[in-house]
C-alpha cells in the first residue's frame, strides 16, 4: 500500500517496510536496479536478505547502517531491540545519523567489540534529536567522541569540489578526529559516476587520494564497487615510486599512446606528449596528416574540425570527401600549415553526450607539432619508441602529396634510420605503405585492422608476415560482448600471436562508458584482463597513467602469488548468472580475416602539381615536404624541358 510519511523533516509517498510484516516482504519483494548506468540483467531474480540471514553467513565483519531510528520509534518498532537480540559481537560496525539512536546504543553494548559510528549528512540538513545541524556538529567533535569510536562523512567532507569539478584544498578534519581519536570513514564512492577532473576518471585515483597521500589517509571508505578499493588499498597504495618493469613476454606488455596522454590534454599535442612521457608510456605516437603546402604534423584524423577551433575558423573550407570519411569536415590538405598553425587544438571528449568531459581547463591547451618536432621531443626523451602511423596514403598522392615520403625524410633527418636506442614502428591499415618501409631493416611495421574480426585465417596470416610483424587490433576483435556483458574472447590474439606476430589492442580509455560491465567500471581490471588472459604484446591507451600504475604494483605479477589481486574479468562469470533469455540472442560471430582484408594496390605515384601557397615562413628547416621525390623530380623535369624550350626559341 502506498503511503505518505514524514521523514527527517519532509513528506515522502511510497512503500514503507513498516507497513508489512517481514515474511510479507520476503515472500513477495524482489530486488531491482535504480541506477541506470547498471545493468537491469538481473532484476527480479533476487529477493530480500534480512540481516538475521546476512548474520548467518557469518562474513567476517558486519557493518550495520541504521537509518531512520527515530522514524520507527514513532511507530512503535525499535532498531535498538532488535540489534540487542542478535547474537554478541555479530555486527563489526553500527553507523548512525542520530545522536540520542547512538548514545543510548552505546550505554548498552560497552562490553561489545562492536565500534559506534555516527554518520554525518549534508551539512545543511538537521539531526533530529539535537535540532542542530550536521554542520554545526562538524565543529564540535569533541562531543562526537564522548559515545562514538569514529565517523562517517561524505567524501566532499574531506576533499571539497569546487564548482567546476575540480579539487579544492583538502580539509583538517581527518587530522582534527585523528587528534581526538575518532576513526574518520568516507562515503559517496561509486566508479560508474562523474568523478572529479583530477582524477581522469580513473576510481583508483579518487581511493588513493583518500587513502595514499603524504598528510592524512582515513580508516575505510563505503564504496559500491568493493573490489576497486580493496585493488587499490592492496595493490596500488604506497607503489607510485616502484621501478616499472620492462616490457617483454614474460614481465608485461607495452603501454602504447593514442595521440598522446589524450585523456588528459588535447590529443598530438606538445602537452599530450610531455605528460604520456611523464606518466610512463613505452612508446608515444603521431598520426600523421599533412597540409596542402608539405607539412607534415601529428593530428588523428584528416579531419581537423573537432580536434582543433578550425570549425570557427575556417567554416568556409568544410567539404565532403568521401575516400576519406562520408560526412563534412575540414581536412588538413585543404589549408596551408600557416594557416593550420593559427588554430588552437581542442580535447575531444568521446562521452560527452554523457556529460563525461576531459579535463576542461585545459579543453584548448598545448600546441600542434610537426612530425620534426615530435621527433626531436622523443629523441630527448628516454622512451622505448615511437610509433608513426600513415592514413590515406594513395589519396594524398593522388592530391600530389606525398605522405610516404614525407615520412621517410623526416625519420632519416631525424637519424631514426640508424636509431638503436629507440624502437621504430610504422603503421598503416594500407600493405603497400607498409611495403615502402621495407628499407628501413631497423623499422617494425604494424597493420592496423580497424575491421571486427575474430580470428584470422591462415592464407590471410601468411599475407601479413609479407608486409608487417605486427597488427594492431580493436578491443571488439578481442572480447565479445553481449549487452555490455563479456561472452568469451575469440581467436584473434592466439591465432597472430602463433605465426610470431605480435599484437596491440586498443583503444583503452578510462571513462565508465567504454567499460563491459564484467570490468566492475574499472579501467584496471580492463588492464589486467589484455595483460594476464588476452596476453596482448601493446595495449594502446588515451590514459597511460592508468596502465603504468597497474604495472608498477605487484598485483600486475601472478607469479608472486600474493593473497589478494587484481583479477581479470572471466567471460561469462556475470551473464551466467542471468535468467535464460534476460539477454537478447548473441549476435552471429565477426569473419575470420581473409587475405582481401590485408593486400591493397600499389599507391599510386604521386601527382606532380604547383603548390597554391607558399610554404610558411621559417618552416624549411622544421617541416616535411609533401613533395615527395616522385612529385619533386616531376617538377624539375618540368624546369628543364622550359628552360630547353627558351634555349631553342633562342
Amino acid at each position: 500500500m502506498e503511503r505518505t510519511y514524514k521523514l527527517l523533516g519532509e513528506d515522502v509517498h511510497g512503500w514503507f517496510s513498516l507497513d508489512f510484516t517481514a515474511e510479507q516482504l520476503v515472500q513477495n519483494i524482489t530486488l531491482i536496479q535504480n541506477i541506470f548506468s547498471r545493468p537491469s540483467t538481473f532484476d527480479d531474480s533476487l529477493g530480500m536478505y534480512t540481516l538475521d540471514d546476512v548474520v548467518e553467513l557469518h562474513p567476517p565483519q558486519i557493518w550495520l547502517n541504521v537509518q531512520y531510528n527515530s522514524f520507527f520509534l514513532e511507530h512503535k518498532l525499535s532498531s535498538e531491540d532488535y540489534i540487542l537480540e542478535l547474537p554478541k559481537d555479530s555486527l563489526s560496525y553500527i553507523s548512525s545519523p542520530e545522536v540520542e539512536f547512538l548514545k543510548s546504543l552505546a550505554g548498552k553494548l560497552k562490553k561489545a567489540k562492536t565500534k559506534l559510528i555516527f554518520r554525518f549528512l549534508n551539512e545543511n540538513v538537521e539531526e533530529p534529536s539535537t535540532k542542530k545541524t550536521y554542520g554545526e556538529l562538524l565543529k564540535d567533535l569533541k562531543s562526537i567522541k564522548a559515545f562514538a569510536a569514529g565517523i562517517l562523512v561524505p567524501k566532499t567532507y574531506i576533499w571539497p569540489l569546487k564548482k567546476d569539478q575540480y579539487l579544492a584544498p583538502s580539509t583538517s578534519l581527518v587530522k582534527d578526529a585523528h587528534a581526538l581519536g575518532l576513526e574518520v570513514y568516507a562515503s559517496g564512492f561509486a566508479n560508474d559516476i562523474v568523478l572529479s577532473y583530477n582524477y581522469s576518471y580513473d576510481p583508483s585515483e579518487e581511493y588513493l587520494q583518500f587513502m595514499d597521500n603524504p598528510d592524512f589517509s582515513v580508516d575505510g571508505v563505503l564504496t559500491d564497487f568493493p573490489s576497486t578499493a580493496s585493488g587499490a588499498v592492496a595493490c596500488l597504495a604506497h607503489s607510485k615510486g616502484n621501478p616499472l618493469p620492462p616490457p617483454g613476454k614474460d614481465t608485461r606488455p607495452l603501454i602504447i599512446t593514442h595521440n598522446g596522454a589524450s585523456g588528459v590534454f588535447p590529443g598530438s599535442t606538445d602537452l599530450a606528449y610531455q605528460q604520456a612521457i611523464k606518466d610512463a608510456a613505452d612508446i608515444i605516437d603521431c598520426t600523421v596528416q599533412m597540409s596542402k603546402d608539405g607539412t607534415a604534423f601529428c593530428k588523428h584524423s584528416a579531419d581537423i574540425s573537432s580536434s582543433t577551433t578550425a570549425s570557427v575558423a575556417f567554416a568556409s573550407k568544410a567539404s565532403t570527401v568521401h575516400e576519406i570519411q562520408n560526412k563534412s569536415g575540414i581536412f588538413s590538405f585543404d589549408l596551408s600549415w600557416s594557416e593550420i598553425a593559427t588554430l588552437k587544438p581542442s580535447i575531444i571528449s568521446p562521452f560527452a553526450q554523457a556529460g563525461m568531459l576531459r579535463n576542461p581547463a585545459a579543453k584548448n591547451a598545448g600546441k600542434l607539432m610537426t612530425l620534426p618536432e615530435f621527433l626531436d621531443l622523443a629523441k630527448a626523451s628516454n622512451i622505448t619508441g615511437i610509433l608513426i602511423e600513415i592514413e590515406h596514403a594513395s589519396y594524398l598522392a593522388k592530391r600530389g602529396i606525398g605522405v610516404v615520403e614525407a615520412v621517410s625524410s623526416a625519420l632519416t633527418k631525424a637519424g631514426y634510420d640508424k636509431e638503436t636506442k629507440q624502437q621504430v614502428f610504422i603503421q598503416s591499415d594500407d600493405s603497400s605503405v607498409l611495403a615502402a618501409f621495407k628499407k628501413f631493416a631497423r623499422f617494425r611495421r604494424v597493420l592496423n585492422i580497424e575491421a571486427k574480426i575474430s580470428g584470422a585465417s591462415k592464407p590471410s596470416v601468411d599475407d601479413i608476415k609479407k608486409y608487417a610483424d605486427t597488427v594492431r587490433v580493436n578491443r571488439n576483435s578481442v572480447a565479445q560482448i553481449n549487452g555490455y556483458f563479456l561472452t568469451h574472447f575469440t581467436d584473434t590474439v592466439s591465432s597472430l600471436q602463433d605465426a610470431n606476430i605480435t599484437v596491440f589492442v586498443g583503444v583503452l580509455k578510462n571513462e565508465f562508458m567504454n567499460l563491459g560491465f564484467d570490468y566492475f567500471a574499472d579501467p584496471t581490471v580492463e588492464i589486467a584482463t589484455y595483460t594476464l588472459a588476452v596476453l596482448a604484446d601493446g595495449l594502446v591507451t588515451d590514459n597511460p597513467a592508468t596502465a603504468a600504475s597497474y604495472f608498477r604494483s605487484p598485483c600486475s605479477d601472478m607469479k608472486l602469488n600474493l593473497s589478494y589481486t587484481i583479477l581479470p574479468a572471466q567471460p561469462g562469470a556475470l551473464v551466467n548468472l542471468a535468467s535464460p533469455g534476460a539477454l537478447a540472442p548473441a549476435g552471429a560471430p565477426a569473419p575470420l580475416l581473409q587475405p582481401a582484408d590485408v593486400v591493397d594496390p600499389p599507391l599510386p605515384p604521386v601527382k606532380a602539381v604547383i603548390a597554391a601557397d607558399a610554404p610558411a615562413p621559417g618552416a624549411a628547416d622544421n617541416t616535411s615536404s609533401a613533395f615527395s621525390s616522385s612529385a619533386g623530380n616531376g617538377l624539375l623535369w618540368a624546369g628543364i624541358a622550359a628552360l630547353l624550350s627558351l634555349t631553342f626559341l633562342h
